[in-house]
């Protein structure tokens, strides 16, 4: 198949989070089983974007602003319509990793007006929404998601949240987890690590790094040797984490600042516990990467995945408060055979539940599902139940039928 993958933007600092690794993955694992693939994106970085990310074609532009004051919903390149419509033109299948911005935007008006099958992934970015800025977008932006064939969803709970946002008439709406390539072998047996505490995530509200720092401070009474690390670029936090950081915490907590997305992995070996310190967030797809790389995850109820982590023993669950995620991690770095058990634990939920080769062949189906018929007629649509669900894909790592 001939495949285009669009997703709004790609930097060496990767501000744009989770959604520029879930497409880069998926492309990759795509172009290895011989399918050609393109990425198309905005690009932010010290230099030029590269040409091919691996196997994998990268077309971009430089990211304009071209609302200001909208953080990435602004960002465009008026040429990248153009090269919309003629990648567009030359594939089977498009597929929008989308949000409420105008490159998600451009992305689906294209694959409407080319007629192109196209399936869109939502990354938790389309959630109800009352502002006004949001509502004028939305009299738009909807109308073009509900025009897709299927929209890819990360957990059941998402599902509901964006079935409230494209009911009545919403597309198939189906669950498909990020997926990472597990460690080999060879490397997964795990070394005793320093002491070292790992934040890796923008700076921002939501991502909570306040509550990082201010978790290191309890933590560092009862560990003194312990030491905390916190990596990504700022998004509107890091002064207040700054003036934490200066209040004592000088030579217990350092600010990183903002890692290129080819360097996570080394964080993560480097660290004896991650903590991802959001709330809401909706899938957490630092926690599987840290996983992948034999690294003990303390997380938050709120994640989207911290049930099904918590029960397989996979990750240390809290409330989010700093008193609740200093325990879990005085606990942690206490107890090396705790850690050795988490890490296998979380190396085996990778490979049970969030593969990329798994997830990549419910991916492929989706896109054989929506496209043309060899008589000319497209795949029938399975209705979506009341509310814009359809029927329940079998949960990852779980057969079909």
């Amino acid at each position: 198949m001939r495949l285009l993958h669009v997703v709004t933007l790609i930097s060496d600092d990767g501000a744009f989070g989770g959604p520029p690794s879930v497409a880069i993955a998926q492309a990759e694992e795509l172009a290895a089983r011989g399918h050609d693939v393109t990425l198309m994106a905005l690009w932010r970085g010290r230099g030029r974007a590269p040409e091919h990310m691996g196997p994998i074609r990268l077309r971009t532009r430089p990211a304009r602003t071209l609302l200001p004051r909208r953080g990435f919903i602004g960002l465009l390149h008026p040429l990248l319509v153009r090269d919309l419509w003629r990648a567009m033109g030359e594939s089977d299948v498009v597929h929008v990793h989308a949000g409420r911005d105008l490159v998600s935007l451009a992305a689906l008006a294209v694959a409407a007006l080319r007629r192109v099958p196209c399936v869109a992934q939502t990354h938790g970015m389309v959630e109800p929404r009352t502002a006004l800025p949001v509502r004028i977008f939305d009299r738009v932006f909807l109308p073009l998601l509900r025009r897709t064939r299927t929209c890819l969803v990360l957990t059941e709970h998402e599902r509901r949240l964006v079935a409230d946002v494209l009911e009545p008439d919403a597309p198939p709406l189906r669950i498909l987890p990020n997926g990472i390539r597990p460690a080999p072998a060879a490397a997964r047996e795990r070394q005793p690590r320093e002491p070292h505490v790992l934040f890796l995530a923008r700076l921002h509200p939501r991502k909570r790094p306040e509550a990082f720092v201010r978790m290191a401070a309890l933590v560092h009474q009862w560990v003194p040797q312990a030491r905390f690390t916190l990596y990504g670029p700022d998004d509107g936090s890091l002064p207040a984490v700054r003036r934490l950081i200066a209040d004592g915490l000088t030579d217990v907590v350092r600010y990183g600042g903002p890692v290129d997305p080819a360097e996570t992995h080394e964080a993560y070996l480097g660290a004896a516990v991650h903590v991802l310190a959001s709330v809401d967030e909706p899938f957490g797809m630092t926690v599987i990467e840290a996983l992948a790389a034999g690294t003990p995850v303390v997380c938050t109820d709120s994640c989207g995945i911290a049930s099904e982590l918590e029960r397989r023993g996979a990750a240390l669950v809290t409330d989010g408060s700093p008193e609740s995620m200093a325990g879990a991690v005085r606990r942690l770095l206490g107890d090396p055979d705790l850690c050795a058990r988490m890490a296998e634990a979380g190396r085996r939920a990778v490979e049970d539940l969030y593969s990329i080769v798994a997830v990549v062949d419910r991916l492929l189906e989706t896109y054989r599902a929506c496209m043309p018929r060899r008589d000319g007629t497209d795949e029938v649509r399975t209705p979506a139940r009341p509310g814009g669900n359809s029927p329940e894909l079998p949960a990852a790592g779980q057969p079909a039928g």
